[in-house]
């Protein structure tokens, strides 16, 4: 029998940034035996800072400019843990991320920019809007070109920052709004000369620029305090604003400072010319949260990545346990700026040139470098597989009973007894029925905190469908053989993820049995309660009740999608963030208000699950596809042909009088809730559940009487 070879190391990557992602695509092409690699991201679509000037202009759209980590994790066969970072302990060696538990390392790389540095300045981090960190720039933008348009009169903008980001910034904004219906002003605040850092040449060409575009330049003018409407600089000016943009040079994250590694005096980290941390030798760091000690150079977008290659090989010789070598960055370097209309100066030492053969030049290098790593294959290359022992099959294949321990003593599920063989439970004490039901399946997702998390939502979800209330949760966990510390914090991850769901639901985890096996699974037997008045089946709908769906679909198609590396980041993100949601409130709303009948919208499909209802209520019932909500980018992925493996069968079940679009039949994975209300009801049930967070909630159809031998499903109005 042959494996993949178990995991014995981590690399843990921190930032999705330019050097990071060629590490990312360099290890996707050639996997290090025996190594897992994950990447930690605040966002799975990092943008590249060389395009963004163009893309505020509007010469490129969102997906020209943005690198799909998620799909180059894929590639390279990496978890991707969509977090932030907010610490690190060196000797515990995990990485702290905010509002989920902490991940292990064995080696540590940081590519996380810089952040602002608005709270220099009094008033800045309220009324100005920060440019850094760039991965959050797009959604800021999208808010501004919203205020303009939305505008009764010209508005003011005013960018402060006069280095290269700042210019270009203020002249792609003039640009992008030339032909607004009430062009904004744009202005530019410095605190010494524009460009300060560049040849006479090349400020004399922008100093053309800025006038010819009729962008106002206020230098000299240090910002000392912003106001919510203006700027207040030194010597008494005052530069009013209706939108300020926040572009001086950013600092570092503040947590680096409770890590114990050696920062510069900016608050950087030291690293040696290897990229290492000088006083850590796990922890590499690049690009601008980087300062390289030998060899100090400016906070530029080409010097990050300039040192994706050397990481790249000394990460793997760091690996191997081989020397690292010394990388030592150019002096001069060919810098491109924009005038924001496809016009750029280009400048290397004291040489200068500008046109719009300028811009073409840099349009063709930025395009050059996204392409290595927007069309990368869905599939990573995978690990070499690698003769090993057999595993053992049964009990065998158990979990070590001291990292069962260990991992039951970290999670301290309160109520669970590990000297007993079984849960000992008492029946209600009011009366009232008990319901039980048990889920189980592989993950779909890398990140084995969040797929606990959705396999206990799922888990929940048929509790909630029959109005009951957990109370108590069996687990079974499935993990891949690694190294003990391994698999000790993936079964962690998964059961914590999963027990902050079951206690957030009222559950106790009392129970369980894990196991090793080819890939990770997990599954949840639940028990609830409900009592008599209120319990909620498939059976009950009454002609003239409103069909209420509580989630959109989709996630079926969706995750098939992302197997094959076709669906965007944000899609699955959000598809992913709609499994997370609790169907408990909801349930709870529904019943309120009368429910008669409901399901979870599950494997079956809204169709297959709808038919199970209409039968157990001999009634017939009629939906409207038009009102049927579909989670970003499901019809589109299912138009382009991408199935799950379940829909075929969904549709072969049918029940429709009719053919039914395909998003009807989509498996879904934690689901939302199909009930009937009645008719009087159900708008004050819509408001309710949109009040409580179920903002996609509709009304979908109606029931009516059988007309037929056989309940029967319509499609109309």
């Amino acid at each position: 029998m042959r494996q993949v070879e178990p995991v014995t190391r981590e690399l843990v990557l921190v930032g999705g940034g330019h050097s990071h992602v060629q590490v990312l695509k360099n290890f996707g092409m050639k996997p290090v035996p025996g190594m897992r690699l994950t990447l930690v991201a605040r966002d799975v679509e990092t943008p590249y800072s060389g395009m963004l000037p163009g893309f505020i202009a509007g010469h490129y759209d969102h997906d020209a400019c943005h690198i799909d980590v998620m799909k180059l994790a894929g590639f390279a066969g990496a978890r991707l843990i969509h977090a932030e970072a907010v610490g690190i302990d060196r000797t515990a060696r995990t990485v702290h991320l905010r509002g989920r538990p902490p991940i292990r390392y064995d080696l540590l790389s940081l590519d996380i920019g810089s952040t602002p540095r608005a709270h220099d300045v009094p008033g800045a981090a309220e009324h100005a809007t920060p440019v850094k960190p760039v991965d959050r720039l797009a959604g800021r933008w999208a808010a501004l070109v919203e205020r303009v348009s939305a505008a009764d009169g010209p508005l003011d903008l005013v960018v402060v920052g006069g280095g290269a980001a700042g210019v270009e910034l203020a002249l792609s904004i003039d640009h992008r709004f030339r032909t607004a219906r009430f062009r904004p002003r744009v202005a530019l605040a410095t605190r010494g000369q524009m460009l300060s850092g560049h040849t006479d040449r090349v400020r004399a060409a922008f100093r053309r620029v800025v006038r010819e575009h009729g962008v106002a330049v206020h230098e000299d003018a240090e910002v000392v305090k912003v106001e919510p409407e203006a700027l207040l600089c030194t010597g008494g000016r005052r530069i009013r604003f209706d939108e300020a943009l926040w572009a001086v040079q950013a600092g570092a994250a503040p947590w680096l400072r409770e890590t114990g590694l050696r920062l510069d005096d900016k608050g950087f980290v030291a690293v040696d010319a290897t990229l290492r941390s000088v006083n850590d030798p796990r922890i590499f760091a690049v690009g601008d949260v980087a300062a390289v000690l030998p060899y100090p150079r400016e906070k530029a977008g080409v010097f990050a990545v300039r040192q994706g290659p050397p990481l790249t090989a000394n990460l793997r010789r760091a690996l191997a346990g081989e020397a690292l070598q010394p990388f030592e960055p150019q002096t001069k370097f060919l810098k491109l700026i924009t005038t924001g209309d496809k016009h750029a100066v280009a400048s290397r030492g004291r040489l200068s040139a500008e046109g719009r053969w300028v811009w073409r030049l840099k349009d063709w290098i930025d395009r050059r470098f996204m392409d290595k790593f927007q069309n990368v294959p869905a599939m990573p290359s995978g690990r070499a597989a690698a003769a090993m022992d057999m595993r053992c099959a049964g009990c065998g294949a158990k979990v070590p009973s001291r990292l069962l321990r260990r991992v039951l003593e970290r999670l301290a599920p309160e109520g669970l007894d590990a000297g007993d063989d079984a849960a000992v439970l008492s029946p209600p004490d009011d009366g009232g029925l008990m319901v039980q039901t048990v889920d189980f399946f592989r993950a779909f997702t890398s990140d084995p905190y969040l797929f606990g998390r959705i396999a206990a939502n799922h888990a929940l979800g048929d509790i909630h469908a029959m109005g009951a209330e957990p109370r108590t949760a069996l687990a079974i966990a499935c993990v891949p053989p690694a190294g003990a510390e391994i698999v000790e914090d993936d079964l962690y991850q998964m059961l914590r993820g999963g027990l902050d769901v079951l206690e957030q639901a009222g559950a106790r985890l009392v129970g369980g049995h894990s196991a090793e096996g080819p890939e990770h699974a997990l599954g949840f037997t639940i028990t609830g309660s409900v009592a008599p008045g209120r319990i909620l089946r498939k059976g009950g709908l009454k002609p003239g009740d409103r069909l209420i769906l509580t989630k959109p679909l989709g996630t079926g198609v969706l995750l098939a999608a992302a197997m094959r590396g076709e669906a965007k980041a944000r899609w699955i993100v959000a598809a992913l963030a709609s499994m997370e949601q609790s169907s408990g409130q909801a349930a709870r709303c529904l019943g309120d208000h009368g429910a008669t009948a409901c399901t979870d919208v599950t494997g079956f499909g809204l169709i297959g699950h709808l038919a199970e209802m209409a039968q157990a209520s001999d009634v017939d019932v009629r939906i409207d596809p038009d009102t049927v909500p579909a989670l970003d980018g499901a019809s589109e992925m299912l138009e382009t042909g991408f199935r799950s493996t379940l829909h075929s069968g969904n549709a072969e079940a049918g029940g429709l009088a009719g053919e039914a679009p395909e998003l009807l039949y989509d498996p879904q994975t934690a689901g939302g809730l199909l009930a009937g209300v009645p008719e009087a009801a159900a708008d004050a049930c819509i408001d309710a559940l949109m009040a409580a967070g179920y903002v996609r909630a509709t009304v979908i159809g109606i029931v009516e009487p059988m007309t037929g031998i056989a309940p029967a499903i319509r499609l109309g109005r």
